[in-house]
């Protein structure tokens, strides 16, 4: 049994891409197109939570994460609740386990938990009562789904079904959370191909077995492909002698505008962010016309409103107007 599902098969938490059948996903990405008209309104509330309170609970840093999960919840009406994990009672010696008992004590319905160590959101959902949802927003090495969820939105915005799709990602795979739920999601939604770009150092052995294709080489592996999604690299690589330097990353993985001639005519350009200009994308392809990730950050509080509205069962179908969401 997935522990992310009840036992109707909806949503109970949202913990990772892997082992979520295509028809969910097609699901979030169809209620966060009827929900993204929220942000146009004057207004820019619907009354999907109302009552309910949400927990920020970030052991990591990440203001843009945390801040589009801050204002989808907001949007959908809830009480929200960013807890300073770095001046927090953790940092004197608390159990996790402790501090979500405290929490709990609070009546809250929701925590988004970011979280250093893979598999943290995982086992606070094994732990919290029946009526509290968990959404993961990032734990270790292992799973950033609502990311990779926003990322499908903005595939699907500009190139409709996925089944005929090419798609890049390259950077620092060995170490992205964000890599890995992608990869899942573009399986899953039936993807013609997925490709993996990254220097060997950067590249998980046996990454073959999820079913992409691995290049070494850039302008191998973006020939002819509809999407380019660049990853952030990380200053740490280059201090452990995972990378040369920044020049040299530039030089052979870097995506200038000569090297996104050999994408398609027509292929859109995607980071999760934050970009280091001149490391992994130089500025006129991060702010040329291909490029689409300022829309990826206008697209995440959309997705995330969805997902937070099914998790915790107030919406299981896409929005069919503006005025139901105002029921």
């Amino acid at each position: 049994m997935n522990i992310q599902l009840d036992s109707q098969g909806r949503l109970k938490h949202f913990l990772g891409i892997e082992g979520l059948k295509r028809e969910l996903l097609i699901e979030i990405l169809d209620i966060a197109a009827s929900l993204i008209q929220v942000s146009e309104k004057a207004v820019k509330k619907v009354p999907l939570l109302r009552g309910k309170t949400v927990v920020n609970l970030f052991f990591e840093p990440s203001t843009r994460t945390r801040t589009t999960f801050e204002l989808a919840a907001k949007r959908l009406s809830a009480d929200v609740l960013n807890f300073n994990i770095s001046s927090s009672s953790t940092s004197k010696g608390e159990t996790l386990l402790d501090m979500l008992n405290n929490l709990e004590a609070m009546h809250c319905d929701m925590f988004v938990v970011r979280h250093d160590e893979a598999g943290a959101p995982f086992f606070m959902a094994q732990h919290v009562p029946e009526h509290i949802s968990i959404v993961n927003a990032g734990d270790g090495r292992h799973e950033h789904p609502t990311q990779a969820m926003l990322d499908m939105f903005t595939i699907r915005q500009h190139k409709g079904e996925f089944h005929n799709l090419k798609v890049a990602i390259v950077g620092d795979i060995l170490h992205s959370r964000v890599a890995r739920s992608q990869i899942f999601a573009l399986t899953t939604l039936g993807a013609a191909e997925v490709r993996i770009i990254a220097p060997r150092t950067l590249m998980p052995k046996g990454i073959e077995d999820m079913g992409v294709k691995v290049f070494d080489r850039l302008k191998a592996g973006l020939q002819d492909v509809d999407v380019v999604i660049m990853l952030r690299i990380q200053r740490e690589r280059m201090r452990s002698a995972l990378l040369p330097s920044e020049q040299e990353y530039f030089q052979y993985y870097g995506l200038t505008e000569d090297m996104l001639a050999q994408a398609h005519p027509d292929a859109i350009v995607m980071h999760p962010g934050p970009i280091n200009r001149g490391v992994e994308i130089e500025s006129s392809v991060a702010d040329g016309s291909r490029s689409v990730i300022l829309q990826q950050v206008s697209n995440g509080i959309a997705v995330r409103m969805a997902v937070m509205a099914m998790v915790l069962g107030r919406i299981d179908k896409p929005l069919e107007t503006a005025k139901d969401s105002l029921v």
